[in-house]
């Protein structure tokens, strides 16, 4: 349930989600940079081909890290002419991204576990300070996953939450990368290849998951069941509401959208109706956490199947038949304001006039009655009353 209370509500374009993202990205890149440099040359001069993998496959992080910037460039902006919802699903589509690039990682795991397997005679005794190096990388690499998975918990952001589980995917490698290494030293060469499978199918689950989630904002998946019942309780509790229907949801990066029918009573002012719809958009803003922005259309009946009302005339249209209809009636010229009234497929008309007009209590009502037989003729028309002041 995202209701009130539950999980702090940032907005997704947000300066302080931006700059907390940015502040995590930029850490990340000198941290892969320093640790590819010490990984590469360590594992060179200590004759480890896989620290020297491990370190070509921190740099690829690097990269990883220059989308997230991107990303957080691009996504940051506000809505514009071309982008009325703004720049958010940038996001979206690089935390995919990330995903796909993190089963690509896995599978290259594999395939270098495989091929360890297959040569693991061939393989040449590192030196013992290449398992430092891979130990130090390993703690590193875990510090990196704990430092961009609270950041990423904290403001809701999947790309963060992507970034952080490549991270906790290097740490992995690291392990296994430390495994072989340590392996390689006690004479069990082969070790290292079967850890590195297990931890390559553990990657390619991560990945798949963060990809399929991404898609699936991608094609406007809408809110979870549990968000959705809480949704209608709270707009059913806004005074004014009799009841709901087309409630519609969608993802877009760390926000989400929502846009619902709701049914007020059918004689309400279109005024009234504007405050209970602004009502209903102000309470979900406030009590359900993703949502940042809620369009709300007024009903005044079901109409999921089409509005019953659909092809009846417009106001200027109906005051012209009317002007025909109540020719012969002197009255008419005195009329001050007619109301319409579009329900059931039909226009009820209420006529406003001055008490004047009507000398008494029975004059009031036989203009009335003149009124409502002048329309008898027309099928679209079902109702004329008539109210004085």
């Amino acid at each position: 349930m995202s209701g009130a209370g539950e999980h702090s509500h940032f907005d997704a374009s947000s300066p302080e989600r931006y700059r907390a993202s940015l502040r995590v990205a930029v850490v990340n890149i000198t941290a892969n940079f320093l640790l590819t440099t010490a990984q590469v040359i360590i594992g060179i001069l200590g004759h480890s081909q896989a620290l020297v993998a491990d370190g070509l496959h921190t740099l690829s992080d690097t990269l990883a890290d220059l989308l997230v910037i991107f990303a957080l460039k691009h996504g940051h902006k506000g809505a514009d002419e071309e982008h009325p919802y703004g720049h958010e699903r940038i996001e979206t589509a690089v935390t995919m991204i990330l995903g796909i690039v993190l089963i690509g990682v896995a599978l290259g795991i594999a395939a270098r576990a495989g091929m360890k397997l297959m040569t693991a005679g061939a393989i040449v005794t590192p030196s013992a300070l290449t398992l430092w190096v891979a130990l130090g990388t390993l703690v590193a690499k875990e510090a990196m996953y704990h430092y961009t998975i609270n950041t990423a918990n904290r403001f809701g952001s999947n790309m963060l939450r992507a970034s952080a589980w490549h991270h906790r995917s290097d740490a992995l490698s690291s392990l296994v990368v430390a495994v072989g290494i340590g392996g390689s030293l006690m004479g069990f060469a082969w070790f290292d290849a079967v850890a590195a499978i297990v931890v390559a199918v553990m990657i390619i689950k991560v990945g798949v998951q963060l990809s399929w989630t991404s898609l699936r904002e991608l094609v406007d998946t809408g809110l979870g069941a549990k968000d959705l019942d809480y949704i209608r309780h709270a707009i059913l509790t806004v005074s004014g509401v009799r009841a709901l229907h087309l409630l519609r949801t969608r993802r877009v990066g760390g926000q989400a959208l929502a846009d619902v029918h709701i049914i007020v009573d059918d004689h309400v002012s279109v005024s009234e109706g504007h405050q209970i719809s602004e009502a209903v958009r102000a309470k979900l803003i406030q009590e359900v956490a993703p949502l940042t922005d809620v369009m709300v259309h007024i009903d005044t009946e079901e109409d999921v199947e089409g509005p019953s009302c659909d092809g009846l005339p417009l106001r200027d249209e109906v005051q012209k038949r009317l002007d025909d209809y109540f020719r012969a009636i002197p009255e008419a010229s005195r009329i001050e304001h007619v109301t319409l009234h579009y329900l059931d497929g039909h226009i009820d008309i209420e006529l406003l006039l001055p008490l004047s007009v009507a000398a008494d209590a029975p004059a009031a009502q036989a203009l009335a009655r003149r009124f409502s037989e002048a329309v008898q003729q027309d099928k679209q028309i079902r109702t004329v009353k008539v109210r004085y002041h």
